[in-house]
């Protein structure tokens, strides 16, 4: 399936924007509630399920980290990069759909 019909959910759709700079999961949850202020809250089993999903796609990869550290760190793929762009500019079309439509029927 091409890239361009592929619809993101809203929480990978934010966890690949996140993740264009490395951040650990916690860290994850943190920036995707600041960019939607507040409104979008991961839960712990979303989030892993979802970096789990997107590993085995080779949207994001896992950095080497620390010995003996839990913590691990996610970035974006170049893969990764081109799913998410493909959801703007498929967020693009429904805005400017819905606007013309809405738009007409409200003239």
């Amino acid at each position: 399936m091409p890239i361009e019909n592929i619809a993101l959910t809203e929480a990978v759709y934010y966890i690949l924007l996140a993740l264009h700079s490395p951040l650990h999961g916690y860290g994850i949850m943190q920036k995707v509630g600041e960019m939607s202020g507040g409104r979008v809250r991961l839960a712990a089993g979303t989030l892993y399920g979802a970096i789990g999903t997107m590993l085995d796609k080779g949207w994001i990869n896992s950095l080497p980290g620390v010995q003996n550290s839990r913590k691990k760190e996610y970035q974006i793929t170049d893969l990764g990069k081109k799913m998410a762009e493909g959801e703007l500019h498929r967020l693009r079309e429904l805005i400017a759909n819905g606007e013309r439509i809405i738009e007409r029927m409200g003239n």
